[in-house]
């Protein structure tokens, strides 16, 4: 049987695209089977450290592999395991007191202590019924007879509801922090024996977000008032009547001031990049995002400055261990080093002009490392191959990547706006979707202030049964006093 001869520029092509479909499957493999950490040990830390398959990792590390090259570990403990010690309850906690005293006392015993062991206990959250009672007077015989005196309504949160604040918060706090749908939390009232159904909890949470709008549309313009923010997205489904048996796939936008402790989400149905320019309108100030082309239109706009993400780029060598295990362990220990000059900055709580000078001083010399390998590389590996699509991906933003070195203000990376979005991940996969385009704005309201209350240790749910409870009657000139960065000063 004759074989088939073909060229080597057909070759080459074949081998590129077969190397490609390999690594989307291993993507695949990995996405549905595999780990999602990225943590990476570094050879040169750890020596003593060995290969779980050994078998040929000699010459993609340059360590040897003879049985006189691999020392002896001992696994001898010097140190004594220290006994845990339980931590004392907290003080703010509510005692309920029980003595016990012993079935028979002696005569005459004095009593010279005692012995005081503390044991948590847990009671149900109690759902309460709030009764306003206001008396009506009338003066008789006098000229207004017949005219009823009584005091005006206090202002409640939904006109004519029988919903209060507390309840209110309690049922946004535990669908958007903890999770729980609001078919879930109609069935734990239905255990309590509360009549309370889920089309009535949706009516409560609509009522809400119509009563918080405005400080939504405060919260966004002090946003667009910020000199550096992160900017990201996230798909959510959306149910939708023009698409029936099937979901829209709409996208949270969110937007993160690292300096303030302020984010904002935003639900549009559309990825376009002009979701960004139409809620940032004319911005001037630093952007950072990944590399989505979407992004793209900010790079030569007067007055912004899009930086990178070193986070991105570093994942792309991370996905391609597998497959050039050398190459992307060299660029994975430039990384490593430049993520322990950032540890560094962290841990001494540099201000922005100390983190400036050290970044020159160290970080510097490692990108310029990593920028001369990576180019070194670029003209000898194929382009669609792991470590080529990593290497591309890195050269591509490397000048927003350089951007960042010039401003101690700026984060190394866009790892802050990515736990933003955790909770959306984690509340997706309970809620499976939003049931419309105006529900999945809602969302994206709730998300928005309850990661400000994160970001400044403030209690969500303090915090949202308050401004409940104020936002009725509150100047709309002071709004802003209510977001929870500025909120606790009015607790003080």
């Amino acid at each position: 049987m004759q074989e088939a001869v073909v060229s080597r520029e057909e070759y080459d092509k074949l081998l590129c695209d077969y190397q490609y479909v390999c690594f989307q499957l291993a993507e695949l493999q990995r996405a549905l089977f595999g780990t999602k950490s990225e943590r990476f040990h570094s050879l040169k830390e750890d020596p003593l450290q060995l290969e779980l398959f050994a078998c040929g990792a000699g010459e993609a590390t340059g360590m040897e592999t003879t049985p006189e090259a691999i020392p002896t570990l001992s696994y001898k403990r010097d140190r004594v395991k220290k006994r845990p010690v339980r931590s004392d309850f907290p003080e703010h906690l509510h005692r309920e007191e029980e003595i016990i005293e012993p079935q028979s006392i002696p005569p005459r015993a004095v009593r010279i202590g005692e012995s005081v062991t503390e044991i948590l206990e847990y009671k149900p959250a109690e759902v309460y019924v709030r009764r306003i009672v206001r008396p009506k007077y009338v003066v008789p015989g006098s000229e207004g007879e017949g005219c009823v005196v009584i005091a005006p309504m206090p202002c409640l949160p939904i006109e004519k509801g029988n919903a209060g604040a507390s309840i209110l918060s309690h049922v946004c706090v535990s669908k958007f922090i903890d999770h729980l749908p609001f078919y879930r939390q109609a069935k734990i009232f239905k255990r309590d024996k509360i009549p309370v159904s889920e089309s009535t909890i949706k009516g409560w949470f609509r009522a809400t977000c119509q009563l918080l709008e405005p400080l939504y549309e405060k919260l966004s313009d002090e946003i667009r008032k910020q000199a550096y923010l992160q900017v990201d997205e996230s798909p959510i489904p959306v149910l939708t009547a023009d698409k029936p048996g099937a979901t829209h796939k709409g996208y949270m936008w969110v937007f993160n001031a690292p300096r303030s402790g302020l984010a904002c989400f935003r639900y549009d149905k559309s990825r376009s990049g002009e979701v960004v320019d139409q809620f940032l309108g004319n911005y001037h100030g630093a952007l950072q995002t990944d590399a989505y082309v979407g992004y793209d239109r900010y790079k030569n706009r007067m007055g912004v400055t899009l930086l990178g993400c070193a986070a991105h780029c570093r994942r792309k060598f991370e996905h391609s261990k597998e497959s050039d295990p050398a190459r992307s362990r060299r660029v994975l220990e430039l990384f490593a080093r430049l993520y322990k000059i950032e540890d560094e900055a962290r841990l001494k709580a540099l201000n922005p002009e100390q983190r400036h000078e050290l970044r020159i001083k160290e970080s510097v010399p490692v990108m310029k490392e990593l920028k001369e390998q990576l180019e070194e590389w670029r003209m000898n590996i194929l382009p669609r191959s792991p470590i080529g699509i990593a290497t591309t991906y890195t050269l591509n933003v490397w000048e927003r990547l350089e951007r960042i070195m010039r401003d101690g203000l700026y984060e190394i990376d866009n790892n802050l706006i990515e736990n933003r979005i955790r909770v959306l991940a984690l509340g997706r996969k309970n809620y499976m979707f939003a049931g419309s385009h105006g529900g999945a704005a809602c969302n994206a309201m709730m998300y928005s202030f309850f990661a400000c209350c994160k970001n400044v240790d403030v209690n969500p749910h303090e915090w949202l049964t308050d401004v409940i409870s104020r936002i009725p009657e509150h100047k709309a000139s002071h709004l802003s006093e209510l977001l929870p960065h500025k909120w606790i000063n009015l607790q003080k």
